[in-house]
């Protein structure tokens, strides 16, 4: 039967952008540990008798014709995949004389990566917050994309402008659009409140006898402690660790809608996933205003350059403004350093999308001001269609990754045991 043991912890190590804030990016190597058997001989020889036919169906039912073979194996935990309730595995692939562990196959491979598009259309977890963070977004960002074509379609092709098509439908859709993406930012805060605080490693380890005695990885759900998998309620309660099930804890089994300033002073701020989480609900707080304002019974009353300027596109610059802070947060929080990009990396490009959407929309606002002008008219409803599609792109990738709690990399430089610098000893 499959054994399950924890991963030592002694040699763990860390990174990050900023040496001021927690680091973003752990690195724990698996240990394998034979399990002890104290039992006396009678009691052992049952148990072998009793288990031999379930460990034989468990490997066989474990079994994958696309696993590889790999020498090292180590958990990558990032602080983004603990939010979204992910698990990610570094895995060094190693030709079968030398390999120690089975493990699945790289997800960034394009048989993975057809199957998790596969499952985007198949799997609806509704349950899962981060699941609904980037449907949400999706939606938002559609809505976006025809309000798009309201406001800029007719600049481009006047011929086919209905009645009402810019001030009414543009005006109505700008506020749908809005109000989902301050939903969806609220929902952002919320995931971002309530990341997993036990350290759950998501995978389970067993020795495969028919493989001269591999180690096999694979995913264990039934291990997992975070509430992404509660299927009861939307804010689902996660699972505390066997080992540390008689201890209380003050935040155990409850829900956190809001921390406390001790909570945020001493912990929330020092976590550069949270920061671009707030940035975003602030941004997209103050973008509701321009929304808000759009909406045709609204917008007329607005019959001065002062008044457009400050109800309208005033908040669509500092709106945006918040929208650019927080995909650059939400980039470089997946960086080794704030300088050196991480493409190989799904939250990089989400990322990085949000933050070209962002600038979209923040360029709209500014070039507003000048709406005399009828070239920063254009120019402005442009910047709203390419925004637009730029956060649908971030937003599709998200609900992507929103789906793959088990991703699975392999190492650039040919071992997973290479980082930079230690894991500071002071809690983070």
């Amino acid at each position: 039967m499959a054994q399950h043991h924890p991963q030592k912890k002694e040699a763990a190590l860390a990174y990050g952008p900023f040496g001021f804030l927690n680091p973003t990016v752990r690195r724990y190597p698996i240990s394998w540990v034979r399990p002890s058997h104290k039992k006396n001989e009678s009691e052992e020889g049952l148990k072998d008798e009793e288990t031999e036919e379930e460990r034989r169906k468990k490997q066989k039912g474990a079994s994958h014709g696309d696993e590889i073979h790999a020498e090292d194996v180590q958990r990558e935990y990032r602080t983004r995949d603990n939010r979204k309730g992910r698990h990610a595995l570094l895995i060094s692939p190693s030709l079968a004389e030398s390999a120690k562990y089975l493990t699945p196959p790289p997800t960034s491979s394009f048989a993975q990566t057809f199957y998790g598009i596969l499952r985007m259309f198949t799997w609806f977890p509704v349950w899962d917050v981060s699941y609904l963070v980037a449907i949400v977004f999706t939606i938002g960002s559609l809505c976006w994309c025809v309000n798009a074509f309201f406001v800029w379609l007719p600049l481009q092709n006047p011929g086919s402008e209905f009645p009402g098509e810019i001030a009414n439908a543009g005006g109505i859709s700008a506020f749908v659009g809005a109000t989902i993406f301050e939903f969806g930012s609220v929902l952002l805060m919320i995931e971002a409140i309530n990341e997993n605080e036990a350290d759950c490693f998501g995978w389970a380890l067993e020795e495969v006898l028919e493989e001269n005695g591999l180690i096999r990885v694979r995913p264990d759900k039934q291990g997992c402690t975070h509430h992404h998998l509660n299927h009861k309620n939307l804010v689902g309660k996660g699972k505390r660790p066997e080992e540390d099930s008689r201890i209380p804890s003050p935040r155990s089994g409850q829900w956190n809608w809001l921390p406390s300033w001790h909570e945020l002073r001493t912990r929330y701020f020092k976590e550069l996933g949270f920061l671009a989480c707030l940035s975003q609900m602030i941004g997209a707080t103050i973008f509701w205003i321009s929304g808000f304002t759009a909406l045709p019974p609204i917008n007329d009353k607005l019959t001065s350059t002062a008044a457009q300027n400050g109800a309208y596109w005033l908040p669509q610059v500092m709106g945006g403004t918040g929208f650019i802070i927080s995909g650059t947060l939400f980039m470089i929080e997946t960086q080794k350093k704030w300088y050196l990009p991480a493409p190989t990396v799904l939250g990089w490009h989400i990322g990085a999308w949000n933050l070209i959407g962002g600038i979209g929309f923040t360029l709209c606002g500014a070039l507003g001001f000048a709406s005399a002008n009828s070239g920063c008219v254009y120019q402005g409803s442009l910047a709203t269609f390419w925004g637009s599609w730029c956060f649908l792109i971030g937003s599709v990738i998200q609900w992507f990754e929103s789906l793959d709690k088990h991703p699975v990399s392999v190492s650039v430089d040919g071992s997973a045991s290479s980082v930079d610098k230690p894991l500071p000893n002071s809690s983070s």
